[in-house]
């Protein structure tokens, strides 16, 4: 019999308070100043289990704070952690709690008071629930909704007793969350353990790449999971019915039962044999697929694997507390990590799956129980309720890339907690039995995927979600006459090519009400050749369709789905197909279908819940064929209200920038550098270099200094054997060059492309030639994102760039000015593409579209003026590099000051303010644009 997930959990959390305890009682603990942070760290992420306190509490808090004179002064607030609206002051030790003490404005107040007055200048979302007052000794508590009681007050050493009353500070959702996600995690690799052992035993008499055994394997692997997880909820009626049937079995006796029991978990009641041995037939009919015969494949159980399932999985491990929405990514997690990868599959924490599922629907969901919840009239919410609980179990959900089912299971879960409210709402104090079971239910919950796999743990997630909630609402009051076996059939969920498969045949468009998932993330240039097939057939007639990542097309065929219905689509996905070419391609596209953004979560960070974590730069869009009124665009924690979102997630028009040969403005022209196509021959490092002379002196006058982006960026340039000047007689001079040349020639005439083959015939010239006769200037192709500034410079005539390097022939101070400010930087943010996260620069994208501005003498020689004060500032620090100059730990104060006088002088010259927002900078841009396209196309 194992011990409750909540009993361990709060024996260890006591001892974990005895330890920090025992830490801060040390006599040289307790300095405000030094220790104040670190004494709240080590209580939230010790004893409260948060690991990411260092985002989830915020020190030195500013506050602008008006004294007994009216002098407003800002003050710092010790701590505030924001998900709880908690407030700390903190004072060190000795230090009285309840001894006023002079303020700034010679006012006397205790800590607390001191508190509360920073407390009243906060906004109104952010004040104070709690505020916290404490000396390393002591810990007073003053709950806010109760100003007038005295503060409950925890002296540290008797912490261990009283942790419970700190509580408060954590996110209970939070923190259930961070608890599921540890079971989740370990449970996963209780599966990867059994998975191994059972490969290991299949081994033994078959061949693992056998795709029947393979299946067999997987099946095998959910099956027992499942019977694990029903034995810890108790759901078979008796405790541990599974682990008990195991017990009884020597490992050669367990095959062949596993298979007998398969098949009773199968057979209805009334279709068994009457005969049935006792033990058998105390288990229930399971129904729903999972032990539907698939003619699968048991291998015979070693000592070892049967130890395993019963001693770590079952009797050492409590399967109840797992989250099925994690659970099912931790899961599929043992699959094979190529065929994770093959498939572009990526797992979604739950944040993440919220940030998909509120804003579009379940934000509105809980605004319109929340209204009934308030209604005054006991009948009106009555049957308000009613009609909400019809509502939402009439809800159809679809996601056409399930994977795991995790946002299908989290939005099951979000439901059912919902229809539990409404049920107590309905039925007030007088608890009844609930006829008929829920009205949300999984039959209603319906995906594709393609791996098989996949399907069986998604269908297996949605069955333990059912399971818990039935569970939870007991737990609460609510009954239901219906038991939780036999399982609902879970027919929604199909295996397949979500490309290749109509949706219709799924669920039809006009039933289903949203349609959201997380599609695979695969490139444009990584994709097989079904996955080409599958883009070229959505996108037909589609120019440029070849550049689109794999993940346009679930945008593509959710627009064909929906249209003439009021279904809304929301999808993750990887943020290039909002820049560069992409967007244009895709986006223009889906305009044209009439497909409206509703909202928009910009680029963000996106880590997932796997053991090997993705780290991936994505955006979630929100789309319909509905004109929502209330468009929002959320970055950085903020919500921004739009007019309209475009594809590039900026509240402007439906805009898009597709290559063009030649600037919209009238500036000097943009070009590649020099792209040799010589297998590398002509280039070589400085030991390189120095050898090649040594034994061919003659060479030394054909070596320029060579930079690609990254040696302009880090100074440290190869060199390149230039030969486009050397006559027939010089050359023949230099056996060692000549050896080259003609290595150059070979390669050439060896490739496909029939424009290389044809410069073979002038193997000492390269394939684009861009040498200016003066200074020049030079953008990197690909940059740093970390860098607030693409670092933008000059170069020599002696120094040859490579086609890493985009090159203005022409380019003045004035030019530099514009293309080195934030207005510029701006527009590269939006429109560039990236090349993982780095900005990649396009000279057809970026530079020829990019509004420039009409400026007078006196804005063009200021502009000229700040952009030398840039390249002063650079040359204050000889022995530094661009990268180093431009390193944001590293960027040095007069060359941040140099930015910052060029930054205003450029925005000046735009007609907008020094404290324009990058928003407001974007904006004003693509009006420009419009504006100068529109006189273009006149």
């Amino acid at each position: 019999m194992k011990r409750g997930v909540e009993a361990t959990e709060a024996k260890t959390r006591q001892q974990l308070a005895k330890e920090f305890v025992d830490t801060w009682t040390q006599p040289d603990k307790g300095k405000e100043d030094a220790d104040r942070q670190t004494f709240w760290n080590d209580l939230l992420h010790r004893v409260y289990g948060i690991v990411n306190y260092y985002d989830y509490v915020t020190y030195e808090k500013d506050v602008r704070v008006k004294d007994s004179m009216g002098k407003i002064t800002t003050k710092r607030i010790d701590g505030y952690i924001p998900s709880t609206r908690t407030m700390i002051e903190q004072k060190g030790r000795g230090r009285a709690l309840d001894k006023p003490e002079p303020q700034s404005d010679g006012v006397m107040l205790t800590p607390y008071e001191q508190a509360k007055r920073y407390a009243n200048f906060l906004p109104n979302s952010e004040q104070p629930r709690w505020i916290i007052v404490s000396n390393f000794d002591q810990i007073d508590i003053h709950d806010m909704d109760h100003p007038l009681d005295e503060p409950k007050t925890i002296m540290l050493t008797e912490l261990p007793k009283h942790f419970k009353d700190l509580e408060f500070m954590v996110d209970i959702h939070k923190q259930q969350i961070i608890n599921e996600e540890q079971v989740s995690f370990k449970a996963g690799e209780l599966v990867a353990k059994i998975y191994n052992e059972l490969a290991k035993a299949y081994a033994e008499h078959a061949d693992l790449s056998d795709t029947h055994i393979q299946r067999s394997l997987n099946v095998l692997i959910v099956r027992l999971v499942f019977l694990l997880y029903v034995d810890d909820t108790q759901l078979f009626g008796n405790e541990d019915m599974f682990q008990a049937f195991l017990e009884r079995r020597e490992p050669r006796d367990i095959r062949r039962d596993l298979i007998s029991l398969f098949e009773v978990l199968n057979t209805p009641l009334n279709e068994r044999d009457p005969f049935m041995d006792e033990e058998f037939a105390a288990f229930p009919y399971v129904n729903g697929g999972m032990f539907a015969n698939e003619d699968i494949v048991v291998p015979q159980f070693t000592q070892e694997l049967r130890d395993l399932i019963l001693d770590d999985a079952s009797r050492g491990f409590n399967w109840s507390g797992i989250s099925p929405t994690i659970f099912g990514a931790v899961f599929e997690s043992t699959l094979n990590p190529e065929t994770r990868r093959s498939g572009g599959m990526h797992y979604t924490s739950v944040e993440n799956i919220h940030k998909v599922i509120d804003p579009l629907f379940l934000n509105d969901l809980r605004s319109e129980l929340n209204k009934i919840q308030n209604m005054s009239v006991a009948s009106q919410r009555k049957e308000a309720a009613e009609k909400f609980r019809d509502k939402i179990g009439h809800l159809k959900f679809f996601d056409p890339a399930c994977g795991s089912g995790n946002f299908l299971t989290e939005t099951y879960l979000s439901l059912r907690h919902m229809e539990d409210e409404v049920i107590r709402i309905i039925q007030g104090e007088n608890t009844s039995l609930l006829l008929g079971g829920f009205k949300v239910s999984i039959t209603n919950f319906y995906g594709i995927e393609i791996n098989d796999f996949a399907v069986s743990v998604a269908k297996t997630a949605m069955w333990i979600a059912e399971a818990q909630t039935m569970q939870h609402s007991q737990n609460i009051g609510v009954y239901t006459d219906k038991d939780f076996f036999p399982l609902t059939t879970n027919t929604g969920i199909h295996e397949g090519n979500a490309l290749r498969i109509d949706w219709t045949q799924i669920v039809k468009s006009y039933e289903c009400n949203y349609v959201m998932g997380n599609p695979p993330f695969i490139g444009a240039r990584l994709m097989t050749k079904e996955q080409k097939n599958d883009i070229e057939q959505l996108f037909k007639g589609v120019k440029g369709k070849g550049n689109l990542d794999y993940v346009a097309a679930w945008y593509k065929k959710a627009a064909n789905y929906i249209q003439g219905t009021t279904t809304h689509c929301a999808f993750v996905s990887t943020n290039s197909i909002t820049q560069g070419e992409q967007a244009a391609i895709l986006w223009k596209t889906l305009t044209q279908q009439g497909i409206i953004i509703n909202f928009a979560y910009r680029t963000f960070i996106w880590d997932n819940e796997a053991s090997k974590k993705a780290h991936v730069h994505c955006v979630i869009i929100g789309f319909s064929l509905i004109d929502n009124v209330n468009k929002i665009i959320y970055e950085d924690n903020a919500k921004i209200q739009a007019k309209n979102i475009n594809g590039y997630l900026v509240d402007a028009a439906d805009i898009y920038i597709s290559s063009i040969n030649h600037p919209i403005c009238n500036v000097a022209p943009i070009g590649i550098g020099n792209k040799p196509i010589d297998g590398g021959n002509y280039l070589f490092t400085k030991d390189e270099k120095d050898n090649f002379v040594k034994e061919e002196p003659k060479s030394k006058s054909y070596f320029k200094e060579w930079y690609g982006a990254r040696e302009f960026l880090n100074r440290e340039p190869r060199y390149c054997l230039w030969l486009g000047s050397a006559t027939p007689k010089e050359l023949r001079s230099m056996p060692n060059v000549l050896e080259r040349v003609k290595a150059v020639k070979e390669f050439r005439q060896s490739s496909k492309s029939a424009g290389t083959r044809k410069i073979a015939k002038i193997p000492t010239r390269f394939h684009v030639e861009n040498m200016p006769n003066s200074n020049y200037l030079v953008i990197p192709r690909v940059s740093s994102e970390n860098r607030k500034y693409i670092p933008i410079g000059y170069m020599k005539p002696s120094e040859m760039s490579s086609d890493a390097l985009l090159i203005v022939t022409t380019g003045t101070k004035y030019n530099f000015g514009i293309l080195e400010s934030n207005v510029h930087m701006a527009w590269v943010r939006i429109v560039a593409g990236r090349l993982k996260s780095d900005y990649r620069y396009s000279g057809h994208i970026v530079y020829n579209n990019f509004p420039w501005p009409t400026v007078d003498e006196r804005q063009h020689d200021k502009i000229a003026e700040t952009a030398q004060g840039i390249l002063d500032a650079r040359n204050l620090y000889p022995d530094s590099s661009l990268a180093d100059l431009y390193d944001p730990l590293t960027m040095p104060i007069e060359l941040q000051k140099a930015h910052e006088a060029n930054d205003k002088a450029v925005l000046q010259a735009y007609g907008l303010k020094p404290s324009a927002t990058e928003a407001e900078i974007v904006q004003h841009l693509f009006k420009m644009y419009e504006k100068l396209t529109a006189k273009a196309d006149k």
